[in-house]
């Protein structure tokens, strides 16, 4: 792409394509806080509720290890139409089926199945970015991915039910969910048809493909900087994925706050998250990736966990207190943003499989965080659960001082400087 064809970073020839993956988000991000409660009014346990997620969540991480390699391997339009259609399937089918017969069975099957689709949605669009924008414009490309992606799951997603749910009913803004997500996904598909994508491997032979599948796995072995990588970018979004499991059992089922409030908490904390992404994105050059990861990220995360639960509990039923802690939570996170970018530094003669890497990190995320949940809340409670995910987050900070990454320069006047190999940013002295 030439210059000419960027607003702000934003390539303007796919456009489309990240307005589509904010409208699919949207519907995906429906149910997310306040799917748990509702299992749980139906007479299912809490660790059921969990249980549920957790299945749906190692779904999700299979599906975001795999996306990559695949979309590389069929072209990324393809990788995201099957994507589209299993979502809208298999969550038609948990409607029926699962929430409909009060099935525990049915409602871990298909929502777990529907697990598989939108990592194989968002992730293969990720593919064709990497594949169509010039590396010195990847990461800008990036930065409007997450915003859209957090604009879609947090804002619209979280945000929306609050008021479709009282129009609505649970049960009918789960079924409104589709309506976003059909939208999405035929934007997609005919926004991007004519985008020109990698072709190279499409023709492979299977031996070649499951060799090529394979490197996304071998070298977790071979790399420990990757390994390392990998675990600091699971506990990177454990907030994100417990706390949707578990907050709404303290906010609503304890302080007294309604669902609609809940919603609107949880959708400032993903609305703020649409503009840090953006900001760390371009602080990590100068403060350093991994030095940003450690102070802002880790230890910031691991603040703004405990003040999520403890200041609603202190102050009870007072919304703006409430949103203190979200808005410092939207903060943090995506202080991990530069994670994006260690990845392929660490591994830059084998790029796919670090990307795949990465992608399987997001999702493996989806699946520790309400494991942790499910095995925590019987015997430790709420708190419990918070206090695991703290001491986590000060778990990969101490990752990051063994982790070594040679950050590319920030700027022209340093160019010829040597790179720190502990925090990743340009060495002061020759």
């Amino acid at each position: 792409m030439q210059p000419q064809n960027y607003w702000l970073g934003l390539p303007k020839s796919l456009v489309w394509g990240f307005i589509a993956v904010a409208i699919f988000m949207s519907g995906d991000g429906f149910e997310m806080a306040f799917l748990s409660k509702h299992i749980t009014d139906m007479g299912f346990s809490p660790s059921q509720s969990a249980l549920v997620f957790t299945f749906y969540g190692l779904a999700a991480a299979l599906a975001a290890w795999c996306s990559g390699v695949v979309a590389e391997l069929i072209t990324p339009q393809k990788a995201m139409k099957i994507g589209f259609i299993l979502w809208v399937v298999m969550h038609a089918l948990f409607m029926w089926f699962g929430l409909g017969m009060q099935n525990y069975v049915l409602i871990v099957l298909f929502y777990g199945i529907r697990g598989l689709a939108y990592p194989l949605f968002i992730y293969s669009f990720v593919m064709l970015l990497v594949q169509t924008v010039p590396k010195a414009r990847l990461s800008g490309a990036m930065g409007w991915f997450w915003a859209m992606y957090s604009i879609g799951i947090g804002v619209v997603g979280s945000y929306l039910p609050s008021f479709t749910i009282p129009a609505f009913g649970e049960r009918g803004t789960l079924w409104f969910a589709i309506v976003w997500v059909l939208a999405g996904g035929l934007l997609a598909l005919f926004s991007l048809n004519r985008i020109k994508a990698d072709t190279t491997k499409v023709n492979l032979s299977t031996k070649e493909k499951m060799a090529e599948l394979s490197k996304a796995v071998t070298i977790l072995f071979t790399n420990k900087n990757i390994l390392m990588a990998c675990i600091i970018r699971i506990i990177n979004t454990i907030s994100l994925f417990g706390f949707a499991v578990i907050m709404p059992l303290l906010f609503v089922g304890r302080l007294g706050f309604t669902i609609s409030e809940w919603l609107q908490i949880w959708a400032v904390f993903f609305f703020v998250t649409i503009f840090t992404n953006i900001l760390w994105g371009i602080l990590g050059d100068y403060i350093g990736w991994i030095r940003q990861v450690r102070w802002f990220g880790c230890l910031g995360c691991a603040i703004s966990s405990l003040a999520f639960y403890y200041i609603p509990v202190y102050a009870g039923h007072n919304l703006w207190m409430a949103m203190i802690p979200a808005i410092m939570l939207g903060i943090t996170v995506a202080a991990f943003v530069p994670m994006t970018a260690v990845f392929p530094a660490l591994e830059p003669e084998h790029q796919g499989a670090a990307i795949s890497i990465f992608n399987l990190s997001a999702g493996l995320s989806n699946f520790v965080a309400p494991a942790i949940a499910s095995l925590v809340l019987p015997f430790f409670d709420i708190i419990g659960v918070v206090w695991t995910y703290t001491g986590l987050y000060l778990f990969a900070g101490v990752l990051t001082l063994i982790i070594k990454v040679e950050q590319p320069k920030r700027v022209r006047a340093v160019a010829a400087k040597p790179v720190n190999s502990v925090d990743g940013v340009p060495s002061e002295t020759a």
